[in-house]
């Protein structure tokens, strides 16, 4: 057996009557799409659910699976304790994908529980499963901030512990849509917002799952989606196969999308290895870039490589250019994979006798030393992308009006604390949000005065 079927559905406590005391009306499309969607996995008597929760537990760079043998949890957090759910936990599946997980160096495991409860992203689903079906174990996962193909990939390891433990299992992707859908909505309206709910729904009615793939993280951030993350899941559970899917509502009156589909496999497709096919198009995509390569940009990628493989640091090569080893300035590399920050390391004034120098040790620092990440391994290489960014010397400026969010950086300092932020970055559009952010960087609180320094950058792809 496998995954028999799965659904992507929202996760609003409101629509539980207790928690909702009539507001719940309000909503009534998507209270008949979860009774439809209920009714469907009482038909199949799934022997575990599988429940992905934005609301889980949730780390940066790991996967986690809620260990033990059952969980408890209640809606008292939304004033109605008295609806309650104690759920056994499949311990079998878990302990099989957490061997799967082990023998293919992945990220996941039962490490690292903050708290036992059963999140409202869990219950809101079950709450309506169990009007008409209880006959179940459950597995719950929390999401993480790795990449969406990292997502994709534990989806796949999902499916292949249920196939391994002869589960029939149903998977059920919680996740609310846009955040931002109206002006009077509790977190306000952004032009994304709609964008993003027509076009996840899109995807989802044609089931085109390697479209969850594309979705830039800077769009998702703009439209303050939940469970992207979840979907995408998932989809990785899905892959290779043939799929029959149906949207069933999608409701956005609150101001948060909240969109209902379900995904049944009708057998196996090998077109339908969206996983691969993206991989292959992010390597021919890196292919024709370093084909072209700027010069700035090949001297921090070889660097990179040289130390992650070799450890050791090159010499300033024969084919830099003149700026390169003539010139002095402060030297920022960034490095990502699969849309996600992967290191950056800079220095705003130059610390080496030329740009090359300044380079070669900034990228040696983002590849290997940057706190918050583990240092990069040799199975990344083919799929980073990296930046340098060369700034000009720090000018002092009497007010933030003196700012461009696109055109200058910031330095901001209160005494020896100092905050830095290049300009024109995904997800900062004002001068503000620009300041507020350097602030916070350089640990200087908002109420604390402050000098500000500007600069500019030329940035090499």
């Amino acid at each position: 057996m496998s995954i028999a079927a799965a659904y992507m559905v929202p996760h609003p406590p409101m629509i539980v009557p207790q928690v909702g005391r009539g507001s719940e009306s309000q909503v009534l499309k998507t209270i008949q799409a979860y009774e439809a969607v209920a009714s469907e996995i009482a038909e199949i008597k799934p022997e575990t659910i599988i429940v992905t929760s934005p609301h889980s537990v949730l780390y940066a760079d790991y996967f986690h699976i809620s260990p033990g043998d059952h969980a408890s949890g209640d809606f008292g957090n939304f004033r109605a304790p008295e609806v309650s759910f104690r759920k056994q936990y499949d311990t079998e599946l878990v302990k099989a994908l957490c061997a799967l997980a082990r023998a293919e160096g992945f990220p996941a495991g039962t490490l690292g529980e903050r708290d036992r409860h059963l999140d409202h992203g869990t219950m809101v689903p079950l709450y309506f499963v169990d009007q008409q079906y209880t006959d179940y174990r459950l597995v719950r996962i929390g999401l993480s901030g790795l990449s969406l193909a990292d997502h994709y990939t534990f989806g796949m390891m999902l499916r292949q512990a249920a196939e391994q433990t002869g589960r029939k299992a149903v998977l059920i992707a919680s996740g609310d849509l846009s955040h931002k859908l109206q002006t009077y909505g509790p977190y306000g309206f952004a032009k994304e917002g709609p964008e993003y709910d027509a076009r996840i729904m899109d995807v989802a009615g044609r089931a085109a799952f390697g479209e969850m793939l594309e979705f830039d993280e800077t769009f998702c951030d703009k439209a303050a989606e939940c469970g992207h993350r979840s979907f995408v899941i998932m989809a990785g559970a899905l892959d290779g196969l043939a799929v029959d899917a149906k949207v069933y509502s999608h409701e956005d009156v609150t101001g948060v999308g909240y969109g209902i589909c379900s995904f049944h496999p009708a057998g196996p497709d090998e077109s339908r290895h969206f996983l691969e096919q993206y991989r292959a198009a992010q390597e021919e995509k890196l292919r024709r870039r370093h084909e072209a390569e700027d010069p700035f940009v090949r001297l921090a990628r070889e660097t990179v490589e040289s130390y992650v493989l070799e450890r050791t640091t090159p010499e300033v090569p024969d084919w830099a250019t003149d700026e390169m080893k003539q010139k002095q300035a402060g030297v920022f590399v960034s490095i990502h994979k699969e849309g996600k920050l992967r290191g950056c390391i800079g220095t705003f004034l130059p610390t080496r006798e030329n740009i090359a120098k300044e380079i070669i040790s900034n990228a040696v620092s983002a590849s290997t030393r940057d706190p918050r990440f583990d240092p990069i391994g040799p199975e990344e290489l083919k799929w980073l992308e990296i930046n340098v960014d060369v700034l000009s010397a720090p000018e002092k400026i009497s007010s933030m009006a003196e700012l461009d969010v696109r055109r200058y950086g910031v330095i901001v300092s209160c005494g020896s604390r100092r905050g830095l932020l290049l300009p024109d970055l995904d997800g900062v559009d004002t001068v503000e949000e620009q300041v507020d952010i350097a602030r916070r960087k350089g640990g200087i609180r908002e109420n604390e005065p402050v000098t500000l320094e500007r600069f500019e950058v030329v940035r090499h792809y």
